[in-house]
């Protein structure tokens, strides 16, 4: 026999509604909460890791800038005492041995460009 309630002008059967857990429903999601947070960890850890190498790397970069920042103001002081680094004669000098390089590469190319016009 099936007993049905009246309740606010609606016929309400006995029983809940809805699926009903079962263990091994409740075995699975602790299973995958615990997989779950071993992959967060994981995650985590990487993370970790990547912002550290992150750090060391930035670290590393600060101190070759501020060894380079030192090397210019030694420059600097030397320039004001009226001697030219050595290091700047050498920058100086391969500047404009760079740029006769370039000249004599520009002018090559023109030449071959001006020849192979001519020649149709």
């Amino acid at each position: 026999i099936l007993s049905f309630q009246v309740v606010g002008g609606k016929v309400k059967k006995p029983g809940k509604r809805g699926r009903k857990p079962a263990k091994i429903d409740l075995k699975a999601k602790l299973e995958r909460s615990r997989q779950s947070a071993r992959e967060c960890r994981a995650r985590k850890k990487l993370r970790y890791q990547y912002l550290e190498e992150l750090v060391s790397s930035r670290e590393r970069a600060i101190c070759a800038l501020r060894e380079e920042l030192e090397m210019y103001k030694q420059w600097c002081m030397a320039m004001d005492q009226g001697k030219i680094p050595s290091e700047i004669k050498a920058l100086l000098t391969g500047e404009e041995q760079g740029k006769a390089q370039q000249n004599s590469t520009k002018l090559a190319k023109a030449g071959k460009t001006e020849a192979n016009s001519s020649n149709p």
